[in-house]
């Protein structure tokens, strides 16, 4: 006799519900696939996954000793896109969607922007003092 013929039918309930679940989240649902865009930008769509699931049952008294048994099992998963991943030629970024976004987290994010805004100033304003000649009297 084989092990799994001595289970109680409760482990079998527990596997087809387990088994479910598996073939509706895999890794491609929580990173999907990548987009490729016109401009050679590659878009990765992340994902949070959640799930929970229930099994259960019980013995009942009857005559037949095979039929004693009665349960069931159910199981539940959100999908919640959380952000992009844009892989451009010469950089990459990770962009959260506000929705899901705390407040520190939206802050570091923007840094990079802000950062590259505030060089950007500095930068143009120094170009255009150098190209100023300066009368002394």
């Amino acid at each position: 006799m084989s092990e799994r013929s001595n289970e109680h039918p409760v482990h079998e309930t527990m596997r087809v519900t387990m088994d479910e679940i598996r073939g509706m989240v895999d890794a491609n649902t929580i990173v999907g696939q990548p987009i490729q865009c016109d401009n050679n930008t590659t878009v990765i769509p992340i994902s949070k996954v959640s799930f929970g699931f229930a099994s259960g049952g019980s013995d009942l008294p009857t005559k037949v000793a095979k039929d004693m048994f009665g349960g069931g099992g159910g199981a539940g998963v959100t999908i919640t896109p959380i952000a992009f991943l844009v892989i451009m030629p010469n950089d990459v970024r990770l962009l959260q969607l506000s929705v899901n976004a705390s407040t520190p987290n939206a802050l570091i994010n923007m840094v990079p922007d802000v950062m590259d805004k505030v060089t950007g100033f500095l930068a143009g304003r120094q170009a255009k003092n150098e190209g100023k000649t300066e009368v002394v009297e």
